[in-house]
């Protein structure tokens, strides 16, 4: 069997793009200029030893994918319109085609390949060399490793806020700078801050809450594990003349030597912590308020925040290890 007709065996409908295979085979729309090209027998290899996203992202990074449609360094209409057809891929072929399948295939297809340099060894490879989970050196190495990309990086992506959580938008007209100062001045006015307030902000980030408080009095204090976060968040404090009143420090949370702050801020940081360690993190951030001090937590959660959902291998290869 091709490609194409493997494919089809597990469709139940046609795809949002065309898939075409080294062997000449092809599924999906001949007018859609959305393309994903299997060029050489190494892609099926990728797919076949790491199904869903893995296998496609160790295909695409090692350069036996070609995609047409998007900009090569952009690919996510393409992938995004792959994840819903696998969706359809929910038909299951009678056993004698399931045998054809297998013997088109074939053992030498069930090869482990190279896999990118990028990506970083599997969760279990990582407890077994002793990374234990939220400790101080691995909570660290996982910072690092997303934030320490580079700050034109993120420049790039995240606008002159250097704000990576969520914006809160007061009307659909207003743009991202705006509806990210609008979030700022809603933690702000939550915790019920002014002049002469402490503030600690724990996760800072390159320090968006830092400035937003100082440049209205307050004393604030920032922590962040990201090296180069506290690089860009430091020079922006000085930029603005607010080196009286702002600070950002490359320090644990576990680590702030102060305490009786008036207010607490911790804005999209409880995703790095582990769930088994919410008591703790709430217990300690508590610590450091005053008597009858604020905390404001914002964080992404889902509806079923169960143990069974967990983020994909490609999420915890290359972004979040």
């Amino acid at each position: 069997m091709t490609i194409g007709e493997i494919v089809a065996a597990f469709a139940t409908g046609e795809p949002p793009l065309r898939i075409e295979a080294y062997d000449g085979s092809a599924f999906g729309p001949e007018n859609s200029e959305l393309v994903l090209r299997l060029t050489s027998r190494r892609a099926l290899q990728y797919f076949v030893t790491a199904p869903g996203d893995l296998g496609l992202a160790r295909a695409y990074l090692m350069g036996e994918l070609e995609v047409d449609g998007v900009h090569p360094g952009a690919p996510h209409d393409v992938f995004g319109a792959l994840e819903v057809f696998r969706k359809t891929m929910t038909h299951t072929p009678d056993l004698r085609t399931m045998a054809r399948i297998a013997r088109s295939i074939g053992r030498e297809n069930i090869t482990m390949l190279p896999i990118p340099e990028q990506e970083v060894p599997a969760a279990w490879r990582r407890v077994a060399h002793g990374m234990r989970r939220h400790s101080k050196k691995r909570d660290s190495e996982v910072v690092s490793y997303h934030y320490d990309v580079s700050n034109r990086f993120y420049e790039w992506i995240l606008g002159p806020s250097m704000t990576y959580t969520c914006a809160c938008y007061p009307d659909a007209g207003v743009s991202l700078e705006e509806a990210q100062d609008n979030k700022y001045r809603l933690v702000f006015d939550k915790l019920g801050l002014k002049a002469g307030d402490r503030l600690l902000d724990v996760g800072c980030g390159w320090g968006g809450m830092v400035r937003y408080a100082a440049a209205r009095g307050v004393r604030a204090i920032g922590v962040t594990l990201s090296r180069e976060q506290v690089e860009w968040g430091q020079a922006a404090i000085r930029d603005q003349g607010l080196g009286d009143l702002a600070e950002v420090r490359l320090m644990d949370y576990r680590d702030v030597p102060e305490r009786d702050f008036d207010a607490v801020s911790s804005i999209g940081i409880t995703e790095h912590i582990g769930r088994r360690n919410y008591h703790d993190y709430f217990t300690r951030l508590h610590g450091y308020l005053r008597p009858g001090g604020r905390l404001l937590n914002h964080c992404i959660t889902r509806p079923d925040n169960s143990r069974s959902v967990k983020a994909g291998a490609f999420i915890d290869r290359y972004i979040f290890p």
